[in-house]
């Protein structure tokens, strides 16, 4: 049995996850999910502005702080928070670290900010094998921070369907942290779920596995929970991945009295192609919110709208209004309206402008005219498509430093 925890579901999760799995009890390897297509796009911007940067800085902090304390406990840890810039991160660490590469596709899309294609587990696999304490990657599918500490200590063979998709099972659960423990549950007033505990997969050689939590932490695991995030961005049953297609509708729950046993999963040969995450600059957008305040909210919003237009045109804005008021309010605020106004272009100046047209209606507008806050100048915005090329054409390296 491996023990595999998660200290991590996305870039600004729980700082002291880290540190709360490792004091918390028993763990052989940490793993982290940092990743997200947002999140590809802000270290795209990152990297921009500083070509050594591109990586998830939080992890960074997490290692200044508890680096020491894995590396003592004898936990290896294991994160994709080297987003475009693996090797940046890993030389930052004082460990044995590997970091993988080759998920790096610009060259194939020179159109987009990032383009990268989501690698599997065995190159993480590779770096535990070749002794890492710490691996790093760039982007791979979630379930693989899993899947690849997994294969190495028990040395599955590349074709061991089952026992990869139940390890993909595993890390599905784990990889966006306290979902599967109680965080944004439709019941939650059913459990304890003010500080819900970072969950951990006790996972056998048949890739079978035990969802569980640290003693004494909040949340709880139940069919329930697991089957909430077990759901969470599943399509078909059929669940694509670079290492197996993992068969959802074969997976067996059962309550057990440390959490929930998963058990049954079959898996079959992946598709010959990887999906890639693709990031390009979409323009720039800014907004501003007006507040409308007393009688006649529809007629006030209509005359806004009629303003902003003429100021500015109508290309690229959307409007919505929020009716929080209330009849007879005791407070100004209960009596209020919102008004969100978003413009998106791909013309700077104009995204500027509309701060001007906005505010230059102070005087000039419904009574009781104001902004909740004053607009800014606008910032770049970026689009998401998702991408497939024939496996063939990535060359996916694991790297010991």
């Amino acid at each position: 049995m491996i023990r595999i925890g998660n200290a991590s579901g996305f870039y600004g999760d729980r700082l002291s996850a880290v540190r709360e799995q490792l004091e918390g009890g028993e763990l052989d390897v940490l793993t982290g999910d940092y990743l997200a297509e947002l999140t590809m796009l802000i270290l795209g911007r990152d990297r921009m502005k500083d070509s050594s940067l591109g990586y998830a800085r939080t992890f960074l902090r997490q290692m200044e702080d508890c680096l020491a304390l894995a590396l003592d406990k004898g936990v290896k840890i294991v994160v994709n928070a080297g987003g475009l810039n693996p090797e940046g991160l890993a030389r930052k660490l004082d460990a044995k670290v590997g970091y993988v590469t080759g998920d790096d596709l610009k060259a194939r899309f020179p159109e987009a900010l990032t383009a990268n294609a989501y690698l599997g587990a065995w190159e993480i696999a590779d770096c535990l094998d070749q002794g890492a304490q710490v691996v790093v990657t760039g982007r791979v599918t979630d379930a693989s921070l899993v899947v690849g500490p997994a294969a190495a200590h028990f040395g599955w063979a590349r074709d061991d369907w089952d026992e990869l998709a139940g390890a993909t099972v595993a890390g599905h659960v784990l990889e966006c942290g306290t979902q599967a423990t109680g965080g944004n549950y439709a019941f939650f007033t059913e459990i304890d779920a003010t500080r819900p505990g970072f969950p951990i997969a006790e996972i056998d050689e048949d890739g079978s596995c035990l969802i569980t939590k640290h003693d004494g932490t909040g949340g709880a695991v139940t069919v329930d929970t697991v089957t909430a995030q077990l759901l969470y961005e599943i399509g078909a049953p059929e669940y694509l991945g670079p290492d197996v297609t993992t068969h959802f509708d074969t997976i067996k729950l059962d309550e057990h009295p440390r959490g929930v046993r998963i058990s049954g999963t079959r898996g079959s040969p992946p598709p010959d192609t990887l999906k890639v995450c693709l990031n390009t600059l979409g323009g720039f957008r800014n907004n501003t919110t007006f507040v409308l305040t007393g009688l006649d909210v529809d007629a006030k919003a209509e005359l806004v709208k009629r303003q902003l237009h003429e100021a500015i045109g109508d290309e690229g804005l959307t409007w919505t209004l929020a009716r929080t008021d209330h009849p007879d309010a005791d407070t100004e605020e209960r009596a209020s309206a919102l008004l969100h106004v978003t413009i998106r272009t791909t013309d700077p100046k104009r995204a500027k402008g509309f701060s001007r047209a906005a505010v230059e209606l102070a005087l000039a507008s419904y009574p009781g005219f104001h902004v909740t806050a004053p607009p800014g100048d606008g910032t770049p915005f970026g689009v998401y498509r998702a991408a497939y090329v024939h496996r063939g054409e990535v060359s996916a390296k694991a790297v010991l430093l």
